[in-house]
């Protein structure tokens, strides 16, 4: 097999994956229209692995022809030349070249091979020159107030192929609400424009028209949240803050199906926006995962450059299977699976490496429901030696030898987990403010009910695998005891009678058993002030009853509504 046969190989399976990413989208449009949410669940779950799938037939073809592939590295670099001559001036250059790498990855997978994370000789195509770069917004202007029929215009952009029950009387709801929440603000003029995305922005059960109020002297970020229903479209909400947009953007949740081929100029956009979101998630909240896992690890670099600083252990109690690591000042921490959990593990024989590593893998695919992290995972990446504080990179070495070695200078991980750094539930609630205290407290239990509602448990319910984020937003960030909840038994032993010392039936049975009355324990919730906060918001997750009702609706098919927005911006 020649170097251009390989080539060619993997830009035809690059030019195929693209076609059906691109075309998932409009699916998921057309899912929302006929209101088919098992098909919109379907559909992230495919637009997530997809490139993955071609990647991996790609690197099965090659491994087929040429079994000793990996190793030739003067085959390589003829091949590689070749692809990017192919690529060169492809507006998806970056992730042309990203698949590239990918495929090699997949050839030499289980072997200690560093593999590029970069844009490589592609990178001046990677981001549109300010010539080439395409307006992807549609201007709508207005004087004196917002008027319904601005915002029909607005209801008009992504081209719904749905009827709106009520498209009159929901526009003028939503133009009343911009004039009160933001026309109230400029008593003495209210003009501008609307820059509406010419795109429908869909997941799961919702669909969103997303833009911006372009002012004379601010700009202020808009989102219209869609629902569908029997009775037709509806506007279920008007977001109109970088706070609201920054979670129903967030990475914990779902990615968007967006309607647009021109990512690099939505993710600029975006990020003017959510200036708060790093640029690199952006790529990752609309499905461009790998454009994400680039800049991510570019993000990585510059900091280090501009600051100097080392990783160093993360704040917090050290974890049992993950070793955590970062930058004092970085928005991202790293983390490394051990090769054996620490003596305080709580579930018996460790699976090993792969299976923790297969538990991050299953919450990047699913639905993260607003309360999970999302895991960037790289496969054989090197970082540079002098990145790393001695103390951190001699526990790494020690304890997670079987993911972590040195070649010269650089630092290889065989598998590398980075997340959005949080401050652990313990060590924010040690100096925080009683009122900050009850609001994270309060955002725990709609996380544990978000979880539930992906049908996802954490059967270590202990509040140091929780951590408090943007706007005291609590969100679980370890997932080596994440199980679905419908494998979950769920058990009681509130019916005993005090003195009873008989053995409960539940001892015997296998699997997983979840005692409800036991989460204020595990949670390690110490204060009597906050344990009555989370009882007055959250009591009903203490009960049998509800877990068993919510297990209930997963077997039945059943999509557990997920909070995506605070209450106060619904119509």
């Amino acid at each position: 097999m020649t170097p251009a046969a390989i080539a060619d190989l993997i830009f035809t399976a690059f030019d195929a994956y693209s076609r059906r990413f691109r075309a998932i989208p409009g699916l998921a449009k057309g899912a929302f229209e006929k209101r088919d949410w098992t098909g919109s669940v379907a559909l992230s779950r495919e637009r997530i692995r997809v490139y993955s799938t071609y990647a991996q037939n790609a690197a099965d073809d090659i491994r087929a022809c040429l079994p000793d592939a990996a190793e030739d590295e003067a085959l390589w670099a003829q091949m590689r030349d070749l692809y990017v001559e192919t690529i060169r001036g492809r507006y998806a250059a970056d992730i042309a070249y990203a698949f590239l790498n990918s495929t090699r990855r997949m050839i030499s997978m289980g072997q200690w091979r560093a593999v590029d994370y970069s844009y490589g000789r592609a990178s001046g195509e990677r981001r549109p020159r300010p010539e080439d770069r395409v307006q992807i917004f549609t201007r709508i202007p207005f004087a004196g107030e917002v008027t319904a029929v601005e915002i029909e215009r607005i209801f008009d952009v992504p081209g719904l192929n749905a009827p709106f029950r009520d498209r009159v009387g929901d526009a003028a709801k939503v133009a009343a609400r911009i004039n009160d929440r933001v026309g109230g603000r400029h008593p003495h003029g209210f003009e501008g424009a609307f820059e509406i995305v010419e795109a429908g922005f869909y997941r799961n059960r919702g669909a969103y028209i997303v833009g911006r109020i372009r002012l004379t002297d601010s700009l202020v970020p808009m989102a219209i949240a869609l629902l569908n229903d029997e009775n037709g479209v509806y506007v279920d909400a008007v977001l109109l803050s970088p706070e609201t947009l920054h979670y129903v953007f967030s990475t914990t949740l779902a990615n968007f199906h967006v309607t647009l081929a021109h990512y690099h100029e939505l993710a600029d956009f975006l990020h003017e926006i959510i200036p708060a979101r790093a640029h690199p998630m952006q790529y990752s909240t609309i499905g461009y995962h790998h454009t994400g896992k680039v800049a991510v690890m570019g993000d990585i670099n510059r900091h280090h450059r501009d600051t100097g600083e080392r990783f160093d252990h993360a704040v917090g109690p050290r974890g049992t299977v993950a070793i955590a690591f970062s930058a004092p000042s970085s928005r991202l921490v790293l983390k490394v699976i051990r090769d054996h959990p620490t003596e305080n593990y709580k579930w018996g024989e460790f699976a090993g490496i792969d299976h923790v590593m297969g538990k991050y893998r299953q919450v990047h695919e699913i639905n993260r429901s607003g309360s999970m992290l999302d895991n960037v995972i790289y496969s054989n990446v090197t970082l540079p030696r002098s990145y790393f504080d001695i103390d951190v990179l001699e526990t790494l070495l020690e304890y997670a030898g079987e993911n972590v070695a040195l070649r010269g200078s650089d630092v290889l991980f065989k598998h590398l987990i980075v997340q959005i750094k949080l401050t652990p539930l313990p060590v924010f609630l040690a100096t925080a403010s009683q009122e900050d205290a009850e609001r994270a407290i309060s955002s725990l239990g709609r996380c544990i009910k978000n979880n539930a509602a992906a049908n996802i448990f954490n059967k270590d319910l202990d509040g140091r695998n929780y951590g408090v984020g943007y706007s005291q937003k609590v969100y679980l960030f370890d997932y080596d005891a994440v199980e679905p909840l419908t494998d979950i038994k769920v058990r009681t032993n509130e019916d005993r009678i005090d003195g009873d010392e008989e053995v409960p039936d539940w001892f015997f049975e296998e699997g997983t058993i979840f005692l409800p009355e036991e989460i204020e324990l595990h949670l390690r919730i110490e204060d009597p002030g906050l344990r009555r906060v989370f009882r007055d918001k959250h009591g009903e997750i203490l009960s049998v009853e509800y877990w068993e009702r919510m297990q209930r609706a997963h077997w039945d098919g059943r999509i557990p509504v997920i909070e995506t927005y605070p209450d106060e911006c619904r119509l």
